[in-house]
């Protein structure tokens, strides 16, 4: 089945003619239209569009210009702008909003070759742990549809998984790539800041938000980074670093590596039958030669609440362009221009968005930016320099990437707090900047749990490779829900 394949088998196919990119995007177009109804994972098909391109990515084949991504298809994640089609965010703010240019991102996978199959389904403006913030809906788990899929990038990671595309985009600004990934068996790479261009992605949190890639295994994920990375004069955040054959090191041995092992990390928080799987991960890691040293990351308990000040406070400022008068949704017959502000952003955003605006209003007011925002911005300092000491004496850390398996859809939404609790293991890594990933580490009650491994700054070729070897040992990232694996899914026979 081909939906089944990863990027690599994918590209391995069309070098060696068993299918054509065209037959390829008609098998996920179908899917998409038999099975996105159970899964509510994309707000966008562009199936003419991703004709068009799969067309020429076969004629480019037959020419000898076929690069390793060329006509395979991917899912964008509703968040980056593409020229002439709907990019709302989830949000009825941007409901009818049609971008005029592409995201960098999108650029530069166009440039690869890739198919863009449609635009997938958010927690609205990325802002919610559980893909349940969305103006389109809630998107479901396709290991289980009574659960969260996480989010904010829920949308391409049930697309992944139910395999409805072979490959997504996401973006992280508190985990909102590695989070997804975990609950729904993907392998999702969060890169260092900087490393991937902002530039048309539309910001939530400006100082902590980073496009990465979401994919079945570490392998598909170096092949996505190394198209989407790299410098963009266009975006002042774009780090000027080369970039590396991510590649090239994937087999290399891990005889000599020291894995950090957080105690922070394996606190009452944790379900326990994740922490189990987490550490039976980890002894995997061990038994492939790496050493397992015991660190400490003092303020990790810290990092929520630094984050939850830092982060509403920034998106309080980027949301502020949305006021019905340049685009997006405008109220209906406005008295004044107080009315058609207030009745805009009232009506057009929602509860979840609207609690964060507050927030980081209050946060950063006269009377309280001291206290508050400077505040947070200093923990912050604190948080990086545990890593920066911690990475002195290992090479990469670990532990795990989500308290728990997917919850039930609604278990968490009456409690902000609680739903905040979900990525107090991913948000130190961006306040750090610092690049992570979530890899398949096991199953609890059925549905899938992740290790998440994180590193020094531009390390993501140390991380790639942990990962890679980890999957060479291991099968859980081969691990499929039942109903793809068997053809059962609603709808007909895959």
């Amino acid at each position: 089945m081909l939906h089944l394949k990863t990027l690599k088998a994918l590209g391995e196919g069309l070098d060696q003619g068993e299918f054509s990119s065209e037959e390829l995007t008609r098998h996920f177009l179908d899917r998409i239209e038999r099975l996105n109804p159970q899964y509510n994972a994309f707000i966008t098909v562009t199936a003419e569009q991703a004709l068009a391109q799969a067309r020429a990515a076969d004629a480019a084949r037959r020419d000898g210009k076929a690069g390793p991504l060329t006509g395979i298809p991917i899912a964008q994640k509703d968040i980056f702008c593409t020229t002439g089609v709907r990019t709302s965010c989830a949000s009825k703010m941007l409901d009818n909003f049609i971008a005029p240019y592409d995201a960098t991102v999108v650029s530069r996978l166009n440039e690869a070759g890739m198919v863009m199959l449609g635009k997938t389904n958010m927690d609205e403006f990325a802002m919610g742990s559980s893909n349940e913030t969305s103006w389109y809906g809630p998107v479901k788990n396709p290991w289980d549809t009574t659960c969260v899929p996480g989010g904010s990038s829920g949308g391409s990671a049930a697309a992944v998984a139910g395999r409805l595309a072979p490959a997504a985009t996401g973006t992280d600004t508190g985990g909102s790539i590695r989070q997804p990934a975990a609950l729904c068996g993907l392998t999702g790479l969060k890169p260092t800041y900087g490393r991937i261009s902002r530039w048309g992605m539309i910001a939530f949190a400006s100082s902590l938000d980073q496009a990465g890639p979401m994919t079945q295994t570490a392998y598909d994920a170096a092949l996505l980074l190394q198209a989407m990375a790299g410098f963009d004069p266009k975006d002042s955040t774009s780090m000027n670093e080369p970039v590396p054959d991510y590649l090239a090191g994937l087999d290399q041995p891990l005889a000599g590596l020291r894995i950090g092992i957080p105690g922070e990390y394996f606190s009452a928080g944790l379900n326990a039958a994740t922490g189990a799987a987490v550490h039976a991960a980890l002894a995997q890691l061990e038994a492939m030669g790496a050493t397992l040293v015991a660190i400490s990351l003092p303020h990790t308990e810290l990092a929520v609440p630094a984050y939850y000040v830092i982060a509403p406070a920034e998106c309080s400022a980027n949301l502020a362009r949305f006021d019905g008068v340049r685009y997006g949704y405008r109220c209906d017959k406005p008295q004044d221009l107080n009315d058609l502000y207030t009745r805009t952003r009232s009506e057009g955003f929602g509860a979840e968005v609207k609690r964060r605006i507050l927030v980081g209003t209050y946060a950063l007011s006269a009377g309280f930016y001291d206290a508050y925002y400077r505040k947070a911005q200093q923990v912050r300092r604190l948080i990086r320099n545990d890593f920066t000491e911690a990475f002195q004496s290992v090479d990469v850390i670990a532990g795990p990437a989500s308290p728990s398996p997917a919850f039930r859809l609604g278990e968490k939404t009456a409690d902000p707090i609680v739903m905040y609790l979900e990525d107090a293991y991913t948000i130190p890594t961006n306040l750090a900047g610092l690049p992570a990933l979530s890899v398949p580490a096991g199953l609890v009650d059925g549905k899938p749990v992740g290790l998440q491994l994180i590193g020094p700054h531009f390390s993501e070729s140390r991380l790639l490779n942990v990962a890679h070897q980890f999957q060479q040992a291991t099968d859980w990232h081969q691990k499929v829900p039942a109903a793809v694996q068997s053809g059962d899914e609603q709808g007909g026979a895959a």
